[in-house]
């Protein structure tokens, strides 16, 4: 059952992700607008964070590079971490959506327990790969 559990919950997560990923080339001037103005060339970040977003939707849907995919997915979070940041503090609009900016700190929020539920649906937080 539990590893049922976990199947479906990496399902969910890379369709969550691929839409994502996708939507970084259907609507990059969006995303762009939500990268921190220190960085450079903000519609390149926005592609490249596309990119690895699809890979490792389709990476934790294989049973192969599941856990590997998972790994990826922690320092992947924490690296897009800064945007997430940014937008909560500057209250910015995610294309024509507006959200408060209560809303916009819980995201930033659950950004470490959504970390987790990767590295537990995919296998990583398992007591034999502890011990590895």
């Amino acid at each position: 059952m539990r590893a049922q559990i976990k199947t479906s919950l990496c399902v969910i997560i890379a369709v969550f992700f691929a839409l994502a990923g996708y939507l970084h080339f259907a609507k990059t001037d969006m995303f762009a607008s939500i990268v921190p103005p220190l960085l450079p060339f903000p519609k390149a970040i926005v592609w490249v964070t596309g990119i690895i977003e699809i890979v490792l939707a389709i990476g934790i849907v294989l049973p192969k590079y599941r856990r590997l995919s998972g790994l990826l997915f922690a320092p992947y979070l924490l690296a897009v971490l800064p945007a997430n940041i940014y937008m909560a503090m500057a209250g910015l609009l995610l294309g024509t959506d507006s959200f408060s900016a209560p809303l916009l700190w819980l995201r930033v929020a659950l950004q470490f327990p959504l970390i987790a539920l990767i590295l537990w649906a995919s296998g990583n937080l398992d007591r034999r790969s502890l011990e590895r």
